[in-house]
């Protein structure tokens, strides 16, 4: 549930945009890449959004519809464009991001009064941002699908904190308080985690990251770490930490939503928490080296490969 839009991503590596010559067109979106992410698994997977009564409105559908996931929760807003966001692309570790949202994005128009709750509360997974928290009507639809979950259902709140998108950290923060009252599992960054938790001091500590992660209610905290892998902790201590699937790397935008989707695929399948964790890096590792993000999204039998390489 959440952010949908059209990815350009320059088909030039090393170069600012204004040296950029030509872009290719990709379905993008944190949430919505996930659910490519899950679909590719063999996932029934469905999308909560809005778009813009566009042609690249029209795109998403189609792009949606060959990926096998279901738009029928999609919905157009009259007078707002669809997004598009850009990036540059400086391997290994530099793609800065350009967002054209303005005047405001369609999936902040997502109303809590136009969803399908028992939809919602009867998925095996339910996973929503935290930049659906950062304007109204999403803000209170992004509450209202997740108070509509089991207490002991798989509602996932991805801590993407995008600064520019806030007014300020300290709002950030006390909405995404709220929203981690009403999840099971978190996923974010160590900055990330650090907004979410107020607690400055875990940009540098996983563990403290995890620990108020799970002290926020959750029962499952992920901690991606970049270069330094991933800690996953769960509320009955188990903690485990995976190292990263070294590979080169061509855009790493798309890798957090594929480790997002391999993820989820873990938890569905009942696997055991250091596997799902492993599988989910190399999953990630296998869109880091690659341009697109949903276009990219690997297969089980992929991902298996990628890591028979690495143990072999």
């Amino acid at each position: 549930m959440g952010r949908v839009g059209v990815d350009l991503y320059p088909l030039q590596s090393g170069v600012g945009l204004e040296d950029v010559e030509s872009f290719g067109k990709f379905l993008g979106g944190s949430p919505t890449n996930v659910a490519v992410a899950a679909a590719r698994y063999g996932r029934r997977a469905a999308v909560v959004t809005r778009t813009g009564a566009d042609p690249f409105g029209r795109y998403v559908r189609r792009a949606l519809a060959e990926y096998g996931v279901d738009a029928r929760f999609v919905a157009d807003v009259p007078g707002l464009p669809t997004p598009v966001t850009f990036c540059e692309l400086f391997p290994p570790d530099d793609f800065p991001l350009y967002f054209y949202r303005f005047p405001k994005a369609p999936d902040l128009e997502i109303r809590a009064d136009e969803l399908d709750l028992d939809a919602l509360a009867s998925a095996r997974v339910l996973w929503t941002t935290v930049t659906g928290l950062c304007q109204e009507p999403s803000r209170s639809a992004t509450l209202a699908a997740m108070r509509s979950r089991p207490r002991d259902a798989l509602t996932v709140l991805d801590l993407d904190y995008r600064p520019m998108f806030w007014e300020d950290e300290a709002e950030a923060t006390r909405q995404a308080k709220e929203a981690l009252r009403h999840a099971t599992v978190a996923v974010g960054n160590l900055a990330e985690c650090a907004v979410a938790a107020g607690d400055l001091a875990a940009r540098d500590d996983a563990h403290r990251a995890a620990k108020a992660l799970l002290d926020a209610g959750v029962r499952l905290a992920v901690v991606k770490r970049g270069p330094g892998g991933v800690l996953a902790a769960s509320a009955d201590g188990a903690i485990v930490e995976g190292a990263p699937v070294p590979v080169d790397v061509v855009n790493g935008l798309g890798a957090g939503d594929a480790f997002g989707g391999a993820l989820c695929h873990g938890l569905l399948a009942g696997w055991e928490l250091g596997r799902t964790v492993a599988f989910a890096n190399a999953a990630g590792a296998h869109v880091a080296a690659r341009l697109p993000c949903a276009a990219a999204m690997p297969s089980e039998d992929e991902v298996e490969a990628l890591l028979e390489g690495v143990r072999a």
